[in-house]
């Protein structure tokens, strides 16, 4: 049976993890140490109130873009670290956005390419394009990004044999063609085609349905809550 709105399945995570957002979360330090490959990390960042995404959804899919060196860095830096980790309630609103999109199209899934991100990596990054025209696209690591608080996923959408939907460009693409405001134009220059289009629909019909906030300027990159919201209720996490 094919759903064309949510099913109580795929709402209830959504009200749970808008409790979990006022729960009370577990004291932690903000300057945990991060080794690659350190499963003594994995284990510091679950008692703080994260989760692997995949122990939620086994059927995410997972490939972080920064763990291996094709991105727009050329460089791997996460290490050791291979896993999706995101605060609890962000990761259960990922999972109610994967089960709405299979409920609409069953051969689809999530597929993350960037989940938490230790304020230690932003540094690397950081200091990797400091100076540089790409410093514009790489938060500072003084203030942070989302992801450095685990309430952020840079996504898109695989086939159940992992091939990936055409999106017109890769995630950091980082040029004008990335930015969701512009696709009207480029629809009509040729520039992107109308399929191409219509998978960045789907996409934040999934994410946006099960309550990201998208991004005008980055078709892959969904805030699970407001950042003042974020900041006001979590600390960065090195």
């Amino acid at each position: 049976m094919r759903l064309t709105g949510f099913s109580f399945f795929t709402i209830l995570p959504i009200f749970v993890s808008l409790l979990h957002l006022n729960a009370a979360e577990p004291a932690y330090s903000k300057t945990v140490p991060l080794k690659d490959n350190s499963a003594a990390y994995e284990r510091k960042l679950v008692g703080l109130g994260f989760v692997d995404v995949r122990t939620l959804d086994s059927t995410i899919r997972v490939e972080l873009k920064y763990g291996g060196t094709d991105n727009f860095m050329k460089a791997d830096v996460y290490g050791g670290l291979k896993k999706c980790y995101l605060r609890r309630p962000a990761a259960e609103i990922l999972a109610a956005a994967n089960a709405y999109l299979k409920q609409k199209y069953p051969h689809l899934r999530i597929l993350v390419a960037d989940g938490f991100r230790p304020r230690r990596v932003q540094r690397k990054m950081w200091n990797l394009v400091k100076n540089t025209a790409m410093q514009n696209y790489v938060a500072n690591p003084k203030w942070g990004s989302m992801h450095n608080y685990g309430c952020a996923v840079d996504v898109t959408i695989a086939d159940t044999n992992g091939i990936r939907l055409d999106m017109g460009c890769p995630i950091d693409h980082f040029g004008p063609l990335s930015q969701p405001r512009l696709e009207k134009k480029y629809l009509q220059s040729g520039r992107l085609t109308k399929q191409q289009v219509a998978n960045r629909h789907i996409l934040r019909d999934a994410m946006t349905q099960a309550g990201f906030l998208p991004l005008a300027i980055e078709w892959w990159h969904f805030n699970a809550f407001d950042k003042k919201a974020v900041r006001k209720r979590y600390d960065i996490v090195e």
